[in-house]
């Protein structure tokens, strides 16, 4: 079945893509983004992106290697400041002065 005519890639060729990707390095977490190039092609109107996805979700092979499940879960769980400290904003320092 044809999921981009844009592109002209089939399920087939998105399932292929993920079963190489996978085979070549199984630690990779594989996106529509490497798919499209690993296919040597990039995206266009984006209209086929549900399918496109679905086709990819419908893949054995595409879950989250086990090495890097659960990675949020231990970096803790605030992650509202990314690691910097209170004030880091300058307009935070200007209020504090």
């Amino acid at each position: 079945m044809i999921v981009c005519h844009c592109q002209s890639i089939a399920d087939h060729d998105i399932r292929a893509a993920v079963d190489w990707m996978r085979a070549s390095d199984p630690d990779t977490i594989i996106t529509p983004g490497k798919i499209y190039h690993a296919l040597g092609k990039s995206a266009d109107c984006g209209g086929c992106m549900p399918l496109f996805l679905a086709t990819m979700r419908g893949c054995d092979n595409l879950g989250v290697p086990t090495n890097l499940r659960g990675l949020r879960r231990l970096a803790g769980k605030d992650h509202t400041n990314e690691g910097r400290p209170q004030g880091h904003r300058v307009s935070q320092r200007r209020s504090a002065l």
